[in-house]
């Protein structure tokens, strides 16, 4: 019976179709094009951290009212990507990057007037709404086009491009606001977003595998690009089937992200990427306040006081991307040894064995990473003790630990998302709006308070305390790597009952 079952996998791995037509390059290009896109999400929150103080004197407010800026931003960017990581795993990832760009753009010509508070507040919102959505589509776009076993490579580099705009928005910010005033921030936001949706209406093809199934069927109206429109179709075209139907957007369309929070694993994965991510979130929005009373900058120098943050961001991202790669091919090639499949033969790239060790796979190296971030972290919090940083030079103590804590949270994003999004087949954009959501609702909590933390019990006590949150919360890691695969084997079973159930139900009606 084992036998059997082994040459019926091999079997059908023989005849897969490819993955996807698009050779590596043009997956390349692809995820070039969308981290592109993708790096509005950062650049637009970044950019904006050392003209606070700025804004606060220009609009008559205190630094707690525009920190409400900043929380308002990471409520709406947590939330908007259910509508439209939702709507791109239904009716296409090229129509809804058009329609998230206009609305940004929308919201950039509002923000550069900003005369008053409550415009910057609300239009800081919906700028949110409309850039946030570029990551979990993005991530949604990856999934279509690339197999597992090189998911976690393009995921990481995708994370690394978004992340260039954490390190160069505050430098960009702090010059503009220096020079010209906070408002001509958002006219280089609307200047380059207007470009980037150039580039996507004329370049970027629709990959959502319903539509465009492994790049080989034929596209129209919104879905074509202008550059597929005026120049030759490939010999692999084909039309699509005449059964098929375009789905309804209904509220279930909405709604069925929200139930991947039924899923342990799933659940855990994402409370434990949302705890880092706050407290990444806290470090990075309190360091305007800390560094400017600690170190006397001005808007220019906390502008490349950022740089560091941005810097660990692209390395952790670029690091874990290659470790992702390297663990997954491991546990394949053990598990092809162990199951007598050919090594030259890959693993179904569509549906992965129910007992193959994914979450080993993934969870590789989490450990010594969160180690490295924890001790970083509550560190950071004495290295800013007031009867330490009137020493020369002493600025470079927190700033190298600030490169930590971006590499290693950054690095935990990676693995999380790219864990998420196998977990969750079919579902890129869904799954990466509820991580999304939970981060992003984590984050703003977490800075909502920062502040009043740091005032009420210091800033190393806060940090220290930071860091001790991250040991409780590790058990997650730990449970999910013992109980992860057989939670998703539970659930690969109850959905083949629930196809199975569903198809007697359809036959009874014919």
């Amino acid at each position: 019976m084992v036998d059997e079952k082994r040459k019926t996998m091999i079997k059908e791995m023989q005849d897969e179709k490819p993955y996807h037509v698009f050779d590596k390059r043009k997956k390349w290009g692809v995820v070039v094009m969308i981290g592109v896109a993708g790096l509005f999400s950062g650049l637009s929150s970044n950019i904006y951290f050392p003209s606070l103080d700025a804004i606060a004197k220009d609009l008559n407010v205190s630094l707690n009212a525009v920190s409400l800026t900043i929380t308002s931003y990471l409520i709406i960017q947590g939330i908007s990507p259910l509508f439209w990581g939702s709507l791109s795993d239904t009716i296409g990832r090229r129509p809804i990057y058009i329609y998230s760009f206009l609305v940004y753009i929308i919201s950039n010509i509002a923000l550069s007037f900003s005369p008053n508070f409550a415009v910057l507040l609300i239009f800081r919102g919906l700028q949110a709404a409309g850039s946030a959505s570029t990551v979990s589509i993005g991530n949604g776009v990856i999934q279509d086009i690339t197999p597992p076993a090189e998911r976690g490579g393009f995921i990481s580099f995708y994370q690394a491009i978004r992340n260039f705009s954490i390190a160069i928005g505050p430098v960009l910010g702090g010059l503009l606001a220096n020079f010209f005033g906070f408002r001509s921030i958002f006219i280089f936001l609307l200047i380059i977003s207007s470009l980037t949706l150039g580039a996507i209406v004329v370049f970027l093809p629709e990959t959502l595998r319903r539509i465009a199934g492994n790049g080989s069927l034929r596209l129209t109206g919104i879905h074509k690009s202008l550059l597929q429109r005026f120049t030759k179709e490939s010999s692999y075209i084909e039309d699509r089937d005449d059964t098929y139907t375009p789905p309804k957007v209904t509220s279930k369309t909405f709604i069925e992200p929200l139930l991947l929070l039924k899923e342990k694993d799933i659940l855990l994965s994402l409370i434990f990427g949302g705890v880092i991510y706050a407290i990444w979130s806290m470090v990075t929005a309190s360091t305007t306040g800390l560094f400017k009373q600690a170190f006397r900058l001005n808007e220019v120098l906390l502008g490349l006081a950022f740089i560091p943050n941005g810097l660990g961001t692209i390395v952790g991202s670029t690091i874990i991307g290659n470790l992702l790669n390297k663990s997954y091919k491991q546990a394949e090639d053990t598990y092809k040894q162990t199951h007598g499949i050919p090594a030259t033969q890959s693993l179904p790239k569509k549906a992965l064995p129910a007992d193959f060790p994914l979450e080993h796979a993934r969870l590789a190296y989490i450990t010594p990473t969160t180690i490295l971030f924890i001790f970083s972290t509550a560190l950071y919090g004495f290295s800013l003790s007031p009867s330490l940083t009137s020493k020369p030079g002493w600025i470079a103590l927190p700033l190298v630990l600030q490169f930590f804590i971006a590499a290693t949270s950054n690095a935990v994003f990676a693995v999380n998302q790219t864990l998420v999004s196998d977990l969750c087949p079919g579902k890129g954009a869904s799954s990466t709006a509820l991580n999304n959501l939970v981060r992003c609702s984590m984050g703003a909590v977490g800075v909502a308070f920062v502040e009043q933390m740091i005032s009420g019990v210091g800033v190393q006590a806060t940090f220290l305390g930071l860091a001790l949150v991250v040991v409780v919360v590790s058990p997650c890691v730990v449970v999910q790597w013992y109980w992860g695969m057989g939670w998703r084997g539970e659930r690969g079973a109850r959905k083949e009952r629930e196809e199975l159930a569903k198809g007697k139900g359809m036959g009874g009606k014919v």
